[in-house]
């Protein structure tokens, strides 16, 4: 299947512009996948609904059935209905959010099946520090279901969006720059046991789980 080059979207770090943030959720609710900054690094990011986004992610790079997709959510009202969190639980990731951790959790029922860890029925979840992020996720209403943007046989993530922009024009349809992006993904944090687990050492700050 031939695609279109993506749209590549220039926009403010501090100010996100209205119109351009719209145009870029339009491609989101039409099963667009788009490549757009965190306040970690690049992620690719689709809809929740979209099937075909996420065989997208999954072909683009290289990944396997157990890979842990994350919801990337805008507050704890939209987090909280997507997985099950204790009281415990709560409190340690209130303590360390916004910012640049993801946290492994049970899912609810809300979550699509293909989403999920397909033995632990888990799903990543996170609330970015990021000002462009969080007004594409005002603007759309829902998570984006993310995967840190590292390309296959690559051991960073890219961090310049004209760079994106070239490499996989016709993989993506849009790709959003808004300056400089940082090279290191998240923190990851297994907090579906009983006692945290911390799978990958990146952004955010790890001695708050161990």
């Amino acid at each position: 299947m031939i695609r279109c080059v993506a749209k590549y979207f220039d926009v403010h770090p501090d100010n996100p512009q209205p119109r351009l943030i719209g145009q870029v959720v339009e491609s989101l609710h039409a099963d667009g996948l788009i490549a757009y900054p965190t306040d970690s690094c690049y992620a690719l990011g689709c809809r929740l609904g979209n099937k075909d986004g996420l065989d997208r992610i999954r072909e683009i790079r290289h990944l396997g059935s157990d890979h842990h997709f994350t919801l990337v959510c805008k507050d704890f009202a939209q987090f909280g209905q997507f997985v099950h969190v204790s009281n415990a639980v709560f409190r340690l990731v209130k303590a360390a959010t916004p910012g640049g951790y993801t946290f492994i959790l049970p899912a609810t029922k809300e979550v699509p099946r293909r989403l999920l860890h397909p033995r632990k029925k888990t799903v990543g979840v996170r609330i970015p520090d990021h000002v462009v992020t969080q007004a594409l996720l005002a603007e759309l209403g829902e998570p984006l279901v993310s995967s840190t943007l590292i390309l296959p046989g690559e051991t960073e993530p890219s961090t310049q969006g004209w760079e994106i922009k070239e490499s996989l024009d016709h993989m993506v349809d849009a790709v959003i720059d808004s300056g400089e992006c940082g090279a290191t993904p998240t923190t990851v944090v297994d907090l579906s046991q009983d006692e945290p687990e911390i799978l990958r050492r990146g952004t955010g700050d790890p001695s708050l789980f161990e």
